[in-house]
């Protein structure tokens, strides 16, 4: 059952790394913007995208694979039949307690898979709108 409860959601909102697949460099779009708020909010945002070289003045990473530092959260910017590999690849990590969906975003079969791994899951939420209502 993904993460409905706000004393949760605060908690999960306490981390600080957070992996953006599907982070884009294009300004305006949703996953420019978000991730944008969550940097100038405290959070070291990972940008994770095989299509471009650098984002937020950073290297953008092709995978999750490829990210060396440790994860927190992994919120995903994706199409939802996208989800379930993207569950896979955080899943193959040591890291990454949670896996977060933006809104419109869902694939229960991928949620279950991570919950009965230990993963929390935010479904079909926007992280910087959860965060300007709970902190």
């Amino acid at each position: 059952m993904p993460v409905t409860d706000d004393d949760e959601l605060r908690a999960i909102l306490d981390h600080e790394t957070v992996a953006v697949v599907g982070c884009s460099s294009t300004p305006g779009k949703d996953a420019h913007e978000i991730p944008r708020y969550l940097r100038e909010h405290g959070y070291e945002v990972i940008p994770v995208n095989p299509h471009a070289d650098e984002i937020f003045d950073r290297e953008a990473a092709d995978s999750l694979a490829d990210v060396d530092e440790e994860i927190d959260i992994v919120d995903v910017f994706r199409p939802s039949d996208e989800v379930s590999g993207i569950v896979d690849a955080a899943l193959d990590r040591e890291d990454s307690p949670v896996i977060w969906t933006q809104l419109g975003i869902r694939d229960e079969e991928a949620t279950e898979r991570a919950e009965a791994d230990g993963r929390q899951v935010v479904e079909d939420r926007c992280m910087k709108v959860e965060h300007q209502r709970l902190c």
